[in-house]
Parts: structure tokens; sequence; C-alpha cells
């Protein structure tokens, strides 16, 4: 399959109180008597991206697409008070129910893997199926991946990770870095707020691709701001809280979910989430398949990416139907 599938517009959206002054925004989209998918979108703080129904068969998936706690269109923007991985789990299950779903199909990318996972491992009985990508377990050593001077990112860009970190005193540390940015970003300098904001957003956008276009990763360019502060100020909460589940939790966990069938999809040059836990995820889930894409890093954006992802909706469909027969 060379092409992703027609975008459709929703036939449903709203929003649901998931409390704590927290109010999510979904919407529903492709066949409402089809297999439920949940697109859970990655950062934390990436909100729902543009296309993320063209990885369906909309003639075939019930697509559900959500914005978690502080992004997109839920309110209150990039608010990090009640707002942690256990809390965003249980929106999941509290959407799931709202909308009258009795079993879905999880499709997440990046956090939204680690979202997936945990929501798996939590309420197996509702979960058909996982497809996920760029496969982040939140272990210590996923955090210095993406945050250390040691880890592989900052070794690869080394120039990246100097603009990133140039005013951070030494020793440079994943820690540090979290410490460092968490100030920033809570200052009520907005000058300094807002530069750190956009350092942040653009050592991530670097990172994404292979290949970026002209202008995109370089100070001059201009993000939208909120999106840049959801993702920004969610992801440094996030990281600076280890994700706020003990280390190696999903592996230590996994016979939960030995039963359910799941398609991870991983590039071979993701610089912020680890080719090896995707490998090491694989290795310990019965069920699962593993397809590292030879000519890609993280992003959906690559067309490599988005192909596997296609093929794997359109595999699991017919996988799925096959089980209910």
């Amino acid at each position: 399959m060379k092409r992703l599938y027609p975008d459709v517009t929703s036939y449903n959206d709203g929003f649901i109180d998931v409390g704590s002054g927290h109010s999510l925004y979904f919407e529903q989209s492709g066949n409402p008597d089809g297999i439920p998918v949940l697109f859970i979108h990655g950062g934390p703080g990436a909100g729902l991206p543009p296309n993320y129904k063209s990885f369906f068969d909309s003639n075939k998936y019930r697509i559900i697409g959500y914005e978690q706690r502080g992004c997109g269109r839920s309110t209150p923007l990039a608010e990090i008070s009640n707002n942690d991985t256990w809390l965003n789990v249980d929106d999941i299950e509290m959407l799931r129910s709202h909308l009258g779903v009795p079993e879905m199909l999880l499709f997440g990318g990046s956090w939204g893997s680690t979202l997936a996972l945990l929501y798996a491992l939590k309420y197996t009985e509702h979960v058909s199926g996982l497809i996920l990508r760029g496969v982040f377990l939140a272990r210590q050593q996923d955090r210095e991946w993406f945050l250390s001077p040691q880890g592989c990112a900052a070794q690869l860009f080394p120039e990246h990770y100097r603009k990133f970190t140039k005013d951070i005193p030494p020793p440079v540390t994943a820690n540090a870095v979290c410490e460092y940015y968490s100030a920033q970003l809570s200052s009520s300098n907005e000058v300094l707020k807002h530069a750190a904001l956009r350092r942040w957003y653009q050592w991530e956008e670097r990172l994404s691709r292979l290949s970026l276009p002209p202008g995109v990763g370089e100070a001059s360019c201009h993000y939208p701001m909120n999106l840049v502060t959801c993702l920004a100020t969610l992801e440094c909460h996030f990281l600076s809280n280890k994700c706020f589940i003990s280390e190696n939790y999903i592996i230590d966990n996994i016979e939960k979910i030995n039963h359910i069938p799941g398609t991870i999809v991983h590039g071979r040059y993701d610089m912020i989430c680890k080719t090896e836990a995707a490998e090491t995820l694989h290795k310990a889930w019965e069920q699962s398949e593993l397809q590292i894409v030879p000519d890609a890093g993280h992003s959906t954006s690559e067309p490599s990416i988005a192909y596997a992802l296609c093929r794997a909706t359109r595999d699991m469909s017919r996988f799925l139907k096959e089980q209910t027969q």
C-alpha cells in the first residue's frame, strides 16, 4: 500500500468533563458501526494532528480521537495541575464508557504508545488490540536518550543540543535539563518563558525526522504558540516526574496483555524514542509483531512510517474480523 486513506470529516464531537477542572475534547469519524479504534496522540502535549484519520479505512473503522489533559482544544490549556499519567489513563476509560464502546483497538504513537500500553495493562478487558508507533517505555534510559548529553540524540545532534542546553550550568544531566526548564517555564518573565518554550520545542522538532523542510527547527521559524506551549510545558512536567510510573513498569507487567495482538512500528533512526525499546517490548510481548522501518526516524510525517501504519490498520482489521467470525 503506497498511499494514505482519504481524510474524512467527523460526524460527532464534544467535550467530556473528567474532573479536577479538566474537560477533554473528542471527535468521532468513519463508520459508526465499524471497529472502534482510539487514536492516542503523542507528546505529552502534542494534541491531535490534522491528518490522523488518514491511517484508517473509514469504511471499516469507527475512528475516535481525543486530546489529553491540557492539550489542543481540551481545557485548561497547558495545565499541569491534576495532570499525571494515571489520571490520563483513567480519562481513556471514562471516554470509552461515555461513548458506550465495550472494546476498542488502541492506536498510540510515542507518548501515546505509553498511555496505550498502560491503559491495556489496567483495563485489559476493554482492549481488542494495539498498534504502536515510536515506542516510549518511560524508563530512565529512555529519558536519558532524549535529554542527557550522553544520549544518542545529543551525540548525533551536538550543535542543536548545545543550543538546547546553553544556559544550564554544568554538570548537564537529564535531571538538570528538567530542573532548568521547569524553572524557566514557570517564570513570571514572559520573554524568558517564551524563549525556553521555543528552545524545547525546537529540540524535539529537530529530532523528529531524518530530514526537515527548510526553516523547520530553526530559531526563525514561527510555530503556533498554543502547540509550542502545550508540548514544551507538558513534556517537561512529565519527564521531570519520571512520567509518574515506577522504573520498567511496562515490561515488568507485560504478561497481563500477552494474549492481546499488537503491531509495533518503529523507525530505525528514531532519535526521540529508542529502537531498543521497541525490540525489548516485542521480545517480552508474546502476541506482538515488530516492524522496524529502515528509512525513517520518529515522525508519522515520514512516508515510510505512514505507509507502515496504514498496512498495520488494514491487517489488524482483517485479523479482528476473523476473530469475531
